[in-house]
């Protein structure tokens, strides 16, 4: 694949039209004093988005049967990581553990 102009601006295109809606909020809402309601709302935006992906790899939608199934070897690796993440509360600790778990079942069982 050769690079040329229009590939370079259409890849630059794309990275700003990625960007703006990313960095623009920001942008506009740190000089503004939001009401406590708005924050307290937004407080709530991390955990759903976690909460989110952690349901989409757990729920496996992806056979041809009428209902999502389980993906159980997900659930047996999400159990004992969230003990650990409870246990510890520490993200890197979770996350490597969550990491060692799935890979151990994966190539193990």
């Amino acid at each position: 694949m050769s690079i040329n102009i229009t590939t370079l601006l259409i890849l630059a295109g794309c990275a700003v039209v990625t960007w703006i809606p990313r960095v623009a909020p920001f942008l506009i809402v740190r000089n503004l004093q939001l009401p406590d309601v708005v924050m307290k709302w937004l407080s709530f935006i991390p955990i759903c988005i976690l909460t989110a992906l952690i349901a989409g790899s757990v729920i496996d939608n992806s056979g041809a049967a009428t209902l999502p199934a389980i993906n159980w070897q997900v659930l047996a690796a999400l159990i004992p990581t969230l003990f650990v993440a409870l246990w510890t509360k520490s993200l890197l600790a979770t996350v490597i553990f969550g990491i060692v778990v799935m890979a151990a079942l994966r190539n193990f069982v």
